[in-house]
């Protein structure tokens, strides 16, 4: 290994977390937290890192793109095909990062994923460029291709099919929901003594806007 790496360090001093300054309940403290990333300081600040795991604890990662976050908790998109939705039917205990470093700061979210209701992804689908959603017909995500040059066809192909005529929900298309049962809030500080909070469930999932059903501590960094 290259003996530079170990050097690289960053010094953390923008900022402390305090109890106060998150409140009582989850939704306000990400809302407040989501708006300071939104403001230009980090790069796509709705991408996070989803956590799954198959029927046999293996786990896998990859970025995907939060499209909401409400009282229930945090939805994505995605092709029900893919490694991620095999293995969240398969186990669907998940965990969703939101790394801002520019901010010094993360967001992690464990809970519990749920497929949306159709008519919610229908509505979601539609709201989509309508070249996104000939790519979702295009792609059968996570199945080996032989060549990039299989997709550009195909979704030139599907563009002439659907010309002045509205692109259908595909049924291998749908949407998950992440109830959180624990979120925590991460703040960058100096010495790497960093500030830990985090809100648990009191009993199992709850409402993010129900402050009677979150209990936050402080995390030892």
């Amino acid at each position: 290994m290259d003996p530079r790496i170990a050097d690289l360090r960053v010094s953390y001093e923008t900022g402390a977390l305090a109890a106060a300054d998150l409140g009582a309940q989850p939704l306000d403290a990400f809302s407040t937290w989501f708006a300071a990333a939104n403001s230009g300081e980090v790069v796509e600040p709705n991408a996070m890192v989803l956590a799954t795991a198959d029927a046999t604890g293996a786990p896998s990662t990859r970025t995907v793109l939060l499209k909401g976050a409400d009282a229930r908790g945090f939805t994505f998109y995605t092709n029900l095909g893919s490694r991620k939705s095999r293995e969240l039917h398969a186990n669907p205990n998940a965990s969703a990062t939101f790394p801002w470093f520019a901010m010094h700061r993360q967001v992690v979210v464990v809970g519990r994923a749920e497929l949306i209701a159709r008519a919610e992804v229908a509505e979601y689908f539609a709201s989509r460029p309508r070249d996104s959603q000939i790519g979702a017909w295009v792609s059968r995500q996570s199945e080996v291709i032989e060549d990039r040059s299989i997709l550009d066809e195909r979704f030139h192909e599907l563009v002439d099919d659907y010309t002045d005529i509205d692109v259908p929900l595909p049924d291998f298309w749908g949407g998950w929901l992440i109830r959180p049962v624990t979120i925590e809030f991460w703040q960058g500080r100096t010495s790497r003594l960093h500030d830990r909070l985090r809100f648990t469930a009191r009993h199992g999932a709850a409402a993010l806007d129900d402050q009677s059903a979150w209990t936050l501590e402080r995390l030892s960094p």
